[in-house]
């Protein structure tokens, strides 16, 4: 996870100054919102199926090193290989070794949240690969040297205006092209680097302990062709992954498509099961799965924040977010942006971005309200504010805090020091703020009430 997560005031207060910016981000969350509301709608057991989901996350959390161990053994037992990874370091380093082993030279990859937090294109670049991210969003930011600022749509920031300039530099397309000469371009080039990839490399959604199913959701077709055609497939994903059973995934995919881009079922479901077996046309020969920790037994073992990794990564949370809407993704300097990033990256991370990210919210709500598995994240928001407090960056509110309560316990001086304030306000607000400047920027000082609150009190 690029340690960026800090700065979140001073990058909103730029994004909120771009109109352009705003005025994306709106079109496809205002979409977004109101076809997930109306594929919701259809469905009457939605609600339960949001209930019966979140029964089975709290199970598979509290018991996950079982399935874990469960899922691991059905891997190996259909021909595949497990690696585990207890950090960002250790999951890069794991996956460049089997390209190595591989003699991988191409690497073609499929869109994946878990490989942009362990930076695994920086990885295999150092170590003298080409990573190809296929889906067309990802492809966009890796040409351009941009960052996703979307869980599911890493391109919403920008226009189309923007993306037809920049394929015209890479691809020679012309540069006022339409959206399929775009997508269609994509496409071509794209193609030659499915049939030269040596190896694949996906993300998972879901991870099925009971058979060792890596199950990639998708639009595109592109994680199906680098499944299938690289020799060797290698899957990256969070622990916090694992369902117990196949039969879950009848409650998972609906919350999640439906939740995510307001669609009945998606394009592509795939059940990726071990490496190609005697028989089939198709699959790779070889089949890694590796599983990363990356501060997750941590978040684990926190009762306040542990509820986070109930996240299927659907990004509802983000498209009715007022911050997120003004702000925009970049602003919060972390793969996971939004509500539910302002989560996870301080939990991730073990404080990263705690002073800002907690704070980036109005408590509102409405990340609950349309989480499918109505996760309490204004709840954990407020947890990580407390912490907030307690950091040595805010220490000087404890000493405030710690001031203010010894001058309330001695009424006589609070009295004289009241006193002395409402004397000496008007010359306080010909004081300049000075370094408070930005603290005191929309921000207005009230008049202080002409009778003290204990004198009233005696009335």
């Amino acid at each position: 996870m690029t340690p960026t997560a800090v700065g979140f005031r001073e990058a909103s207060a730029r994004a909120v100054l771009d109109p352009t910016l705003r005025e994306a981000i709106r079109r496809v969350t205002d979409n977004l919102v109101a076809r997930r509301a109306q594929v919701t709608a259809e469905l009457p057991h939605f609600n339960a199926l949001r209930d019966r989901a979140k029964r089975i996350k709290e199970h598979t959390l509290a018991n996950l090193d079982r399935y874990l161990e469960q899922l691991e053994g059905a891997v190996h037992a259909r021909g595949g290989h497990v690696h585990w990874a207890r950090d960002a370091e250790e999951a890069a380093a794991c996956v460049v070794r089997v390209c190595r082993e591989a003699g991988a030279r191409r690497v073609a990859k499929s869109k994946s949240m878990v490989t942009e937090e362990v930076e695994l294109n920086r990885a295999l670049l150092e170590a003298g690969m080409e990573p190809v991210e296929t889906d067309l969003g990802e492809f966009v930011v890796q040409i351009s040297g941009d960052r996703p600022s979307h869980l599911i749509a890493p391109i919403i920031h920008r226009r189309r205006e923007d993306v037809a300039e920049l394929f015209a530099r890479h691809l020679g397309t012309p540069p006022d092209a339409s959206v399929p000469i775009l997508t269609a371009a994509a496409r071509a080039h794209l193609r030659q680097t499915f049939l030269g990839a040596d190896v694949g490399i996906t993300g998972a959604n879901f991870l099925v302990a009971e058979t060792g199913t890596v199950v990639v959701v998708e639009n595109e077709g592109n994680a199906r062709m680098v499944t299938t055609l690289p020799r060797v497939h290698v899957a990256v994903a969070g622990i916090e992954k694992v369902v117990p059973r196949l039969a879950d995934l009848a409650v998972f995919l609906p919350l999640l498509v439906r939740s995510a881009t307001g669609q009945r079922l998606s394009a592509y479901v795939s059940f990726l099961t071990g490496p190609r077996r005697p028989g089939e046309m198709d699959g790779p020969d070889a089949f890694h799965l590796v599983l990363v920790d990356n501060g997750r037994s941590r978040m684990l073992a926190d009762p306040e924040l542990r509820e986070g990794l109930q996240c299927i990564r659907c990004s509802a949370c983000l498209n009715v977010c007022p911050v997120y809407e003004r702000a925009g993704g970049h602003a919060y300097g972390s793969v996971y942006s939004g509500p539910i990033g302002a989560v996870l990256t301080p939990a991730l991370t073990g404080g990263r971005g705690l002073l800002d990210l907690p704070f980036a919210s109005s408590l509102c709500g409405a990340c609950r309200d349309v989480c499918p598995l109505r996760i309490e994240i204004p709840r954990m928001l407020v947890a990580l504010r407390a912490r907030a407090r307690w950091t040595a960056a805010a220490s000087w509110e404890r000493r405030a805090a710690r001031m203010a309560g010894w001058l309330l316990s001695r009424p006589r001086l609070y009295r004289w020091a009241s006193a002395a304030v409402r004397a000496l306000e008007p010359l306080v607000r010909r004081v300049p703020a000075g370094p408070l400047h930005r603290w005191a920027r929309g921000r207005d000082l009230p008049r202080l009430s002409p009778t003290p609150f204990h004198r009233d009190s005696r009335r």
